[in-house]
């Protein structure tokens, strides 16, 4: 063998075990399947965290963007493991079907009413039910998410509230736009067609400060507009042997814990001057009589309870 013939052997050689180290190492890496709802995701919030989990913990996310509808479906079919959401309707619904467990509430923000700087419905300063029936009678155009996400379950009550007890009623407004997407893709729309939308305050922060929108906060606070981020691990039982159960326990452990906790409270300070979401853990832990832990417990919890006994899969240590 010559001596060219013999380097390029060597060569092949050494790659072929480079990449067989690469497949190793990724094989050896443990891996835990999260649903995430899209504000969460827009942010940037789960892709830091995974960073961070990984980093400190040694387990990779691989982490699915949908509403939380579909993400909490992820979740009951045992596609994913763990899934982040925002809507206590349809989780009450989740832990009543048996399809998960072990819920946490994390964090919460608010939801936001944003529009055009020239207001054409003129509703800053009202409350939210008097700025919808504002934006309804001027006719001034309505973005919705329209995904079955949890913005687009709070936007339904609303609309509900002000007299439209049937959503898909507003489809034959000339005024109303359903987008089907996700909350960035749904602020791009909104900016672009000049109109008022919906949004979590994470994802309209980001999406403003980018300088990937430039629609005005007017409603942005109270108890109707509150807005819950929850934590529920799959139930590993109607066949579901893929469910990583012990992982999904750990990760929540994580997120609740001083160190998860703190990540969440200064994710956004830096970039933005204020975060993006704010910690619920220890409010609620404390039993503080505050207006924000009262608005939680009110909107948030089941029968009095973050996560009723019956639903805790076992996990007692998460509620102590």
């Amino acid at each position: 063998m010559n001596k060219l013939a013999l380097i390029l052997v060597v060569l092949v050689i050494a790659g072929v075990s480079a990449v067989a180290a690469i497949e190793l190492s990724g094989r050896t890496v443990p891996r835990l399947k999260v649903s995430t709802t899209t504000s969460l995701f827009d942010t940037g919030l789960l892709d830091n965290i995974a960073d961070e989990y990984l980093n400190n913990y040694g387990v990779r996310l691989d982490v699915i963007s949908l509403g939380t509808g579909p993400a909490l479906d992820q979740a009951g079919s045992g596609d994913v493991d763990v899934t982040f959401v925002h809507s206590p309707t349809l989780e009450n619904l989740f832990l009543t079907d048996n399809s998960g467990g072990a819920r946490k509430i994390i964090a919460y923000n608010f939801f936001a009413i944003i529009g055009p700087d020239e207001d054409p419905a003129g509703i800053e300063n009202l409350s939210t039910i008097a700025a919808l029936q504002k934006i309804a009678e001027t006719k001034a155009e309505w973005v919705s998410r329209d995904d079955n996400s949890g913005t687009n379950t709070k936007e339904k009550a609303l609309w509900k509230s002000v007299g439209f007890p049937d959503f898909t009623a507003l489809y034959e407004e000339n005024w109303f736009t359903a987008t089907g997407q996700g909350m960035g893709a749904t602020l791009v729309v909104a900016n672009e067609h000049r109109g008022y939308t919906i949004t979590d305050t994470g994802t309209y922060l980001k999406y403003f400060n980018d300088n990937l929108i430039n629609l005005k906060t007017f409603v942005s606070s109270g108890k109707d507009l509150l807005n819950v981020y929850s934590v529920m691990a799959a139930n590993p039982v109607d066949n579901r042997e893929n469910v990583d159960f012990q992982g999904a326990i750990d990760f929540i452990e994580y997120l609740i814990s001083d160190n998860g906790q703190s990540f969440i409270g200064n994710f956004g300070v830096a970039e933005y001057g204020a975060p993006l979401f704010n910690p619920a853990v220890q409010l609620l832990k404390e039993n503080a009589d505050s207006e924000i832990a009262t608005w939680i417990r009110d909107t948030a919890f089941f029968e009095n309870s973050e996560c009723p006994q019956q639903y805790r899969l076992g996990q007692e240590q998460l509620y102590q």
